[in-house]
């Protein structure tokens, strides 16, 4: 299976830092809060030291301290509620910023690169990836900084308490400094490669549910279940490295910050007896150090879901067309479009595969409003030439162009505007009848709603179901003819002027597929018309027949003259209408 792309640990850094800092003042805000909290939560270990320090001269003061030290308990608690809303307030502003531009990174994707990389990828990025990242962007970003901004303002108060005091806290470094690089430098691979994993399942399941019919027909059901099992297994390994990393990066980690409150301790006592620091002093420090042990704590747990919400983040980035460096495809044209004019095929060559050609040196001259058929057996490469002609492929020798003006060249807006593409395969989005429609065409009217669909013979269920009738997933079901209907009807509400029609109405029954194709003969008139089709009718209407065979353009030219050549194209028009008359 071939993955999208994952964009470098660079472009993510680059990305996060641009993304955080759309919102200059909430973040000045949210910074601002936090060291309030922490400087407030520094004022009880002050006055406890103060206390144990007089402890000596009685205890007179000891219940305006403890009033004070409530005082500030209090402030320190509101501060902390307060930040802690401001700080979910941006990161919900950040995620849904980028949840917005995912979504249109998503729906910008080439077809050629979904089709290559298959749905299961795209999917856990859509779904497991956007969640797991929404965890770190809730809860993780948002507790490290409040972690990183008590850990400096705690070591700013602690230095300026006793500058000896600061150097117990070092003991950590020898053993927490090791353990953190070992593990940064094996946790972004690692969680990238158990999120691909997913990706595989997702594939596998999403291919045998849709197949379960032919997954049945051939007994295959066995074979689905080894590749399930398959995938499980290398799913398992790559989480039981990712856990193996946690499992000796955070013991590790937990023991050396808990390494400092003692050395204060011991350190402290050492500096007190020798008159190099006072009770005092060395009270407040050990507190200090203490207090460090829930942030340090916090930081290092968070590390781990920073890594994994990383990884995620990778991924979805690397589905942003503009880092796709892979494989074939339309590029972000910034070419002027093109008019309405011939479409022109010159020493085309592609490969789906690299050296295996499926196209050899197609040479191809389409006029404006002229309906081509183009038949041939399966395999011979009629659907990969189609999508060249739609501009979904980009040759990997030779061109396409429209009217003098390389497909490749066009943006994929403007693209679709002249060039349309219609499968046997279709989507019946959830909602209404009415908004399916309005995908095609925006500003259309109920009229122009209903006159598409009375062209492509969709008067009686339409009718009957209204058009602000609830169809899709969960609702009103449509059969696949209807659905192929409301698939055609969006297409003449695109109204472009090249239509390339793969097998578009072959779901449909073949006395309403010829009805449906006449009707859309007089409705394009003028158009360019490209079908490719197995049911010949087709190629009898059409204007000119290019026949193909094994990637090559073998025949073309009007039914009748191809007839009388005695050819290809011949038998299989003899077979194919000896067969319509024996049924």
């Amino acid at each position: 299976m071939t993955l999208l792309p994952i964009a470098s640990a660079k472009e993510v850094r680059s990305y996060a830092r641009h993304l955080t800092l759309r919102h200059p003042a909430r973040l000045a805000g949210v910074l601002v809060l936090h060291g309030l909290a922490a400087v407030s939560g520094l004022v009880a270990p002050q006055l406890l030291g103060g206390v144990i320090e007089d402890a000596g001269h009685g205890v007179d003061r000891a219940g305006r301290t403890a009033l004070l030290i409530l005082l500030f308990v209090v402030v320190q608690s509101a501060l902390v509620a307060t930040a802690a809303y401001a700080s979910a307030t941006l990161g919900e502003k950040v995620l849904a910023a980028l949840r917005e531009e995912f979504v249109g990174n998503v729906l910008a994707l080439p077809l050629a690169t979904v089709e290559r990389a298959g749905t299961g990828d795209l999917v856990t990025r859509t779904t497991r990836d956007v969640d797991v990242l929404a965890r770190t962007v809730r809860q993780a970003v948002p507790d490290t900084l409040i972690a990183s901004v008590t850990i400096l303002i705690t070591l700013g108060a602690l230095v300026m308490t006793s500058p000896l005091l600061v150097l117990p806290c070092l003991i950590a470094v020898p053993s927490l400094w090791p353990a953190t690089r070992w593990y940064l430098a094996r946790a972004r691979e690692g969680y990238l490669r158990e999120n691909a994993t997913y990706s595989r399942i997702t594939e596998s399941l999403t291919e045998t549910v849709d197949g379960a019919r032919t997954v049945e027909a051939l007994r295959l059901a066995r074979r689905r279940l080894d590749r399930a099992d398959a995938d499980i297994t290398e799913a398992y390994r790559a989480a039981r490295y990712t856990l193996r990393l946690r499992t000796v990066f955070l013991p590790v980690s937990d023991v050396s910050y808990v390494l400092p409150v003692v050395a204060t301790l011991v350190v402290g006592g050492l500096f007190h007896l020798h008159g190099h620091a006072t009770l005092a002093e060395v009270t407040v420090a050990t507190l200090y150090v203490q207090q460090l042990l829930g942030p340090v704590d916090q930081l290092l747990f968070w590390t781990g879901e920073i890594q994994v919400g990383g990884a995620s983040l990778a991924r979805l980035l690397g589905v942003d067309r503009r880092r796709h460096t892979a494989g074939p495809g339309p590029g972000p044209g910034t070419a002027t479009p093109a008019e309405p004019g011939s479409l022109t095929v010159r020493s085309v060559r592609y490969a789906y595969r690299p050296g295996r050609d499926v196209l050899h040196g197609i040479d191809l001259d389409i006029s404006p409003g002229e309906r081509l058929a183009v038949v041939g057996p399966s395999g011979a490469g009629k659907s990969t030439l189609g999508r060249l002609l739609a501009g979904i492929h980009t040759p990997h020798s030779g061109s396409v162009s429209l009217a003098g003006t390389s497909l490749a060249d066009l943006a994929p807006g403007e693209l679709r505007h002249h060039v349309a593409l219609v499968t046997q395969e279709h989507h019946v989005f959830r909602g209404t009848l009415r908004d399916n429609l309005l995908i095609a065409k925006a500003d259309a009217d109920d009229a122009e709603l209903t006159a598409a669909l009375k062209t492509v013979g969709a008067t009686r269920w339409a009718a009957e179901l209204g058009l602000d009738a609830r169809i899709g997933s969960g609702a009103h079901p449509l059969s696949p003819a209807q659905a192929q209907q409301l698939s055609l009807a969006r297409l003449l509400l695109t109204n472009p002027h090249t239509l390339v029609l793969d097998e578009a109405t072959s779901l449909i029954p073949p006395g309403a597929a010829r009805q449906l194709e006449r009707s859309l003969a007089a409705v394009l008139e003028g158009r360019t018309v490209i079908a490719i089709a197995h049911r010949l009718h087709t190629a009898h209407d059409a204007d000119r027949i290019v026949v193909m065979e094994d990637g090559r353009i073998s025949e073309i030219g009007p039914h009748d003259a191809l007839v009388r050549q005695g050819g290809v194209y011949a038998g299989l028009w003899n077979s194919w209408h000896g067969r319509v008359t024996q049924g």
